[in-house]
């Protein structure tokens, strides 16, 4: 018997493991569904924990960390709550937290590779990413030696660092433009013979990856939580908590209990929060001005069957604006309390935890937990050396040949 099948949620028909889209065209996400209805532990090291419910047969045994989960009592007490718990994804040594960049996108990049490894894929993967995506592939490929080309906006280069001296797997190219510019560049250039898309939300992969963080939240409480905060650009992050959710449900040992969906965006570019609203809060400069732009994304899966709007609906769960004031109060307060530093965008996630308990949207004895998305990169330099990853190239969005352009500089640097 497979370990799991994957199906469409509109038509029910069963895909193959790797397919990224309905075969009869429907406007939804795929789902992987697990013939282990119960959430079994392994002893595998790092994401590999939760092995049975990702869909993989083999896991990457270097470099794997997961997210660490703890109750807070600092930032608990400061916020009047009595059952606050922390997913915290970052490096934290004193807390046995090992993502190596900083970020829960190790946890999407991990069971990704194992699956691209699992059809001996010889194309160049193209991944898109405001930066932490990138970096988070960047390292897994540098591991694997799986040839990486990443297209990001020139303005998030900066984010493209590693611990690894040799990266000759990776070409980085940035685009003089936004996240859906470079999207929309390295969506042309997987179309193209020699490279492959590695699919964002509609990989199952990176949806169940993501979807641990949930699954250790869960097992280290003991309980279904009845809320759950995190900061979102696509809302990807969203969607894989309540399918992680669904899952735990339905194991049966830890309530039945549903955790209602809070998600933050980062003002004055949140089209989840104005799609959801039925409001304009996306400025015609956007991403400029954001607290932190990795949470900006103008095309984000909510309409389709699975996506945003049907678990924000199906969880009875809201979408928060967030200020750029309300943010860097939220980072002091959770830094100073918590004693680690924060990536931005898990800022916002904290403010949106204090609209909520200011707003009475969550009440004091409710389980409460926060997805800290990213966070430990101060204390990581501490540690590490932090190594700048060459640009191979500069392009512009409005240039019409710099697809040509990068599949030419691809050939050079692979020997292709």
């Amino acid at each position: 018997m497979d370990k799991y099948s994957v199906k469409c949620l509109l038509c029910g028909e069963v895909h193959d493991h790797y397919s990224l889209n309905c075969k009869n065209g429907d406007q939804s996400l795929l789902r992987a569904y697990y013939t282990a209805k119960q959430l079994i532990p392994t002893d595998m090291p790092g994401i590999w924990k939760y092995y049975n419910w990702l869909p993989v047969d083999g896991i990457i045994e270097e470099g794997s960390g997961r997210t660490v989960t703890y109750k807070s009592e600092a930032l608990a007490s400061k916020l009047g709550l009595n059952d606050l718990w922390i997913a915290f994804n970052g490096y934290w040594p004193e807390k046995k937290a090992n993502l190596m960049t900083c970020t829960f996108k190790d946890l999407e990049s991990f069971p990704t590779m194992q699956r691209i490894r699992e059809q001996e894929e010889k194309r160049i993967m193209v991944v898109a990413s405001a930066g932490n995506t990138a970096r988070a592939f960047a390292n897994v490929c540098s591991i694997t030696g799986q040839p990486l080309l990443l297209v990001v906006p020139k303005e998030s280069v900066h984010r493209l660092w590693t611990l690894h001296d040799d990266n000759h797997s990776v070409c980085l190219v940035t685009v003089e433009g936004d996240y859906f510019d470079a999207i929309s560049l390295a969506g042309k250039i997987a179309a193209r013979d020699g490279f492959v898309n590695e699919g964002g939300a509609k990989n199952v992969a990176r949806r169940d990856g993501m979807g641990t963080v949930m699954l250790d939240a869960v097992l280290t409480s003991g309980k279904l939580f009845d809320h759950y905060f995190q900061a979102v650009g696509s809302g990807t992050g969203g969607i894989s908590a309540w399918e992680a959710s669904l899952k735990l449900l339905d194991d049966g040992r830890f309530g039945e209990t549903l955790p209602k969906l809070h998600l933050g965006q980062s003002l004055p570019c949140a089209p989840l929060y104005s799609l959801w609203k039925g409001v304009d809060a996306v400025d015609a400069a956007c991403p400029e001005g954001m607290y932190d732009d990795v949470l900006f994304n103008r095309k984000p899966p909510y309409a389709l069957k699975g996506g945003v709007k049907d678990v924000i609906e199906a969880s009875g769960g809201d979408i928060y604006a967030v200020t750029n004031e309300e943010a860097s109060a939220a980072q002091e307060l959770f830094e100073k309390s918590e004693g680690i530093d924060l990536n931005p965008a898990a800022a916002v996630a904290v403010a949106t935890l204090v609209q909520a308990v200011e707003s009475g949207a969550v009440k004091p004895n409710e389980k409460i937990v926060l997805n800290i998305t990213g966070g430990g990169q101060k204390r990581l330099m501490q540690d590490y050396e932090l190594k700048q990853l060459p640009v191979s190239l500069e392009v512009s969005a409005k240039d019409e040949d710099a697809e040509d352009k990068v599949v030419k500089k691809v050939s050079e640097v692979f020997g292709i």
